[in-house]
């Protein structure tokens, strides 16, 4: 019995590695997909503050393996649009400008600032976009909340410093009392010297409605484009006579859910463990991107020495 236990044994082994063999081998198959075409779709990125004129830019989807470069991207522009900006009571279509900057010309619809065709945003009316443009019709329709503003801010050391962070660095910090009406939605940026506007974080009072909450702790935004050779823990950072302004903006649900999203994606690319998202659009007729209303705050602050 043990000899015929032996002699059994060695076929079955050799089956076994016969068996991995084969499949080692089939990894190394070239595997061929054929992605299909699919007609280019518009891309909306368009916004309206308080006290500001709307704002929109079109462009169209490239392919997935198309090349990226300034003069890629000034082929996506989409020019000759009817657009058109309504608040419930007037209407006013926008006008096409193209800005040469090195040789790359970029468009984009605002007002005519020399007609008497103007607009510009305010809190509580709600706005909605039309755009033709090839046969084609899209909408959306977004709300410039009021905002509620923070109750204080400061600087002070970061709570979770790195090995790079550098010992001056501070992070910002604010005080907030959400309204005690469901639905408040933020997105708030920051400017470090007159360096422009770059976007820090998103909130929704879904678990803080009606709430005081006490250090709210808010990273530096940045270009995060990697041109800035400084390491993270430099850019996410303020330091020491820095002049820092907050912009903290009231937005709608809709707004929120396309910017909650969009982040979401981003920072799942190159994971393999991660879901993937499209993100939320307000715009109708498959149309991508969003028509967005800020209701904005402004507090501004220098870095103590």
């Amino acid at each position: 019995m043990e000899r015929n236990l032996r002699t059994h044994k060695r076929p079955l082994s050799l089956i076994l590695m016969s068996f991995i063999v084969l499949m080692l081998a089939s990894c190394e198959k070239e595997v061929h997909i054929n992605l299909a075409s699919v007609p280019p779709s518009l891309v909306v990125q368009g916004q309206i503050e308080t006290d500001e004129p709307p704002f929109v830019l079109l462009t169209t989807t490239m392919g997935f393996f198309s090349k990226i470069d300034l003069g890629t991207l000034q082929n996506t522009f989409v020019h000759d649009a009817v657009v058109k900006v309504s608040d419930g009571s007037r209407t006013v279509t926008l006008k096409e400008y193209t800005i040469d900057s090195s040789g790359y010309k970029f468009s984009f619809y605002t007002i005519d600032f020399l007609g008497a065709d103007t607009m510009f945003g305010q809190e509580n009316k709600i706005y909605t976009l039309t755009i033709d443009h090839n046969g084609k019709t899209y909408t959306a329709r977004t709300k410039i909340p009021v905002p509620q503003g923070v109750d204080s801010m400061w600087f002070d050391v970061p709570e979770f410093a790195g090995e790079n962070t550098p010992d001056s660095a501070r992070q910002l910090f604010v005080n907030y009392t959400d309204p005690d009406t469901l639905g408040d939605y933020v997105r708030c940026y920051t400017d470090r010297n007159n360096e422009g506007f770059f976007y820090s974080s998103n909130f929704s009072d879904e678990i803080i409605n009606g709430k005081k909450i006490s250090k709210i702790g808010l990273a530096a935004g940045y270009q995060n484009d990697g041109t800035d050779n400084r390491n993270r823990d430099s850019l996410i950072y303020f330091f020491p006579g820095d002049s820092v302004s907050l912009k903290w903006c009231a937005v709608d649900k809709a707004v929120y859910n396309f910017w909650n999203t969009l982040d979401f994606a981003k920072g799942s690319v190159g994971n393999p463990f991660a879901s993937p998202i499209n993100p939320t659009t307000n715009l109708t007729n498959g149309a991508l991107g969003v028509w967005a209303g800020y209701g904005t705050y402004y507090k501004r602050a220098r870095v103590p020495h």
